[in-house]
Formats: structure tokens, C-alpha cells, sequence
């Protein structure tokens, strides 16, 4: 696997050029995810994440911050993909069950 280092001492490209947390096989873009979804803090992502140090974690946040057009695309991209599989795969067996005993609507 050949990566490419980058000027965030704790973000390395892999051989896809997606940042990944050195050290870790985590992506930016899921660490992002989280701070986004949740509005975590540095310190709780720490919490959620222990295996991440907070070198790590600010690393992540700053490179994201230097180059969110492109993480935040990819996070577009990424969620128009699943709404696309959710769209296809329809209404679960579970739900139409629960809608035809009239528990939900």
C-alpha cells in the first residue's frame, strides 16, 4: 500500500488519495461525519473514539478545515449514494408489517 504524506503531521493520502488519520485505519470524512452529526467536540470525539489521540483528532479537524469543499463533497456524495440504496431496496418487510397491524402509519 503506498501512501503520501501530507503537511498535517497526523493525515496521511492512501493510494486512493483519501486522508486517512496515520495510525489508524480512520478516515477524515468519518471523523467529520461525527462532528457533524453530533456536534462532538474535539474532546468528545475523543470519548467516542479512544482509540484516536487528540494530536490525531485536531490534525484531522484542521486538515479538514484547509480543504472542507472536498471533504464536504465527498460527504455529499457519500449520502446521495445511500439515499439511492434506501430509494431501491423500499419499504423493510418490518414496516409494512407494522403499518398493516396499524402500530404505525
Amino acid at each position: 500500500m503506498t501512501t503520501t504524506n501530507t503537511e498535517y503531521k497526523y493525515v496521511h493520502l492512501d493510494e486512493k488519495n483519501v486522508p486517512i488519520i496515520t495510525g489508524s485505519t480512520m478516515k477524515v470524512v468519518e471523523l467529520i461525519t461525527s462532528v457533524k452529526a453530533y456536534s462532538w467536540t474535539p474532546e468528545e470525539l475523543h470519548e467516542n473514539y479512544p482509540h484516536l489521540r487528540m494530536s490525531q483528532i485536531y490534525s484531522a479537524l484542521a486538515y479538514y478545515w484547509d480543504n472542507q469543499a472536498e471533504i464536504d463533497a465527498d460527504m455529499e456524495k457519500r449520502y446521495e449514494y445511500v439515499e439511492k440504496l434506501r430509494q431501491e431496496a423500499g419499504e423493510s418487510p418490518f414496516v409494512k408489517r407494522l403499518k398493516a397491524e396499524g402500530v404505525i402509519q
